[in-house]
């Protein structure tokens, strides 16, 4: 185990610190989490009674791999003829000292924390709290599960972006995961609700809405418990599915309007209903601006009668959320039952005129499935 930790943070000396700017102290952040979690077992460890092969072994493994504290201190006690248990008692103080001894060393941990800064702990004590132990053991390529900002790491690191995805995909399966497995009974709930708004033709889109608002509302105290970084995330998750859902059930090309008059009328029905989903989602804490638009530029696509007005909200819409793709597209067009088919392909067209967007960052449309 000794053997084990002691690679497991040269590794991070060697491959990890070179990654992170050097104000991150990456190295510290780890050393800190394997100090914890060693000197928590071991202390523990003391409550019981040893034989005398367990007790050698252990005042061996700090007095090899770490000498300098080990015999200062463990060879006074065990001179004086101590008990196991108490010698014991001094493997978690040596660990200490020999923890403050690396900081005067060659500098390779660092564990002087900035005061403000808040720093990673072990995944087994974030993920446990919410019902996410990892149940698997330590290891260098572990990356915690953290409270920094992800967006600044990735601002700061001066490496090419596949290695930076590479050194992040572990992090974010894991909490991808744990995101599922708390919001899966919720959206669970919310799919027969969303159901209805096909299935009554969009009849009183808005009491709807409001009871899968409650839906969400009235599971919101199940994650309070979360940190601040891991319950802004999956509001995020919620905030999504939420506009995710909604776009999906106009996209099911169950609902054909023939006049203008019915167009702007369900137009001002998204449109409240997108106000609602923002207000309710900004008010319990999801930071995903960039879902605002989703469902207001939409209705604005229902709303407008002239084709080449249509365009250039479409051209506009595109930018904004670059997976919009042309099947998506054809879904909302096909609501205006009064679009001739070439008009309706000239609208499609649009998305062929490649307006230098890039891939988009985050996934909305290509989350939803056209038909």
């Amino acid at each position: 185990m000794g053997r084990t930790m002691k690679e497991d943070l040269e590794a991070v000396v060697e491959r990890l610190k070179p990654l992170f700017p050097a104000d991150i102290r990456v190295v510290a952040a780890y050393a800190e989490s394997y100090h914890a979690e060693f000197a928590s077992q071991l202390s523990a460890l003391t409550q019981f009674e040893l034989c005398q092969r367990d007790t050698y072994m252990l005042l061996l493994w700090v007095q090899k791999l770490y000498p300098k504290p080990g015999q200062r201190l463990l060879r006074p006690n065990i001179t004086q003829g101590s008990s196991a248990s108490s010698s014991l008692a001094f493997v978690p103080m040596c660990w200490d000292i020999q923890v403050k001894g690396w900081t005067s060393s060659s500098g390779a941990v660092e564990l002087r924390f900035e005061q403000k800064r808040q720093y990673w702990d072990c995944n087994s004590e974030h993920l446990s709290s919410a019902g996410l132990q990892a149940g698997r053991g330590w290891g260098w390529h572990d990356l915690p599960a953290s409270c920094v900002s992800r967006t600044s790491l990735e601002q700061q690191w001066q490496t090419p972006p596949d290695l930076r995805s590479s050194l992040l995909r572990p992090l974010n399966e894991l909490k991808s995961h744990g995101f599922d497995t708390l919001l899966q009974s919720l959206f669970g709930d919310l799919k027969p609700l969303f159901k209805r708004f096909t299935q009554t033709c969009w009849a009183a889109p808005q009491q709807t809405l409001e009871e899968i608002v409650s839906a969400v509302a009235e599971r919101m105290p199940e994650f309070s418990e979360l940190q601040d970084c891991f319950r802004e995330e999956l509001l995020e998750a919620v905030h999504l599915h939420l506009v995710k859902e909604y776009i999906a059930r106009l996209c099911k090309r169950r609902l054909v309007l023939k006049t203008a008059e019915q167009q702007q009328q369900l137009a001002g029905h998204v449109q409240a209903n997108a106000q609602l989903i923002q207000q309710f989602c900004t008010q319990s804490g999801s930071p995903a601006t960039w879902l605002h638009h989703a469902l207001p530029r939409l209705a604005e696509i229902i709303r407008l009668q002239d084709p080449s007005a249509i365009k250039i909200e479409v051209a506009s819409y595109a930018t904004l959320y670059p997976d919009f793709s042309k099947g998506h597209l054809s879904a909302i067009l096909a609501i205006k039952g009064n679009l001739s088919s070439s008009d309706a392909k000239s609208i499609r067209s649009i998305l062929d005129i490649n307006t230098g967007a890039h891939e988009p960052s985050k996934a909305l449309f290509s989350l939803i499935k056209v038909g």
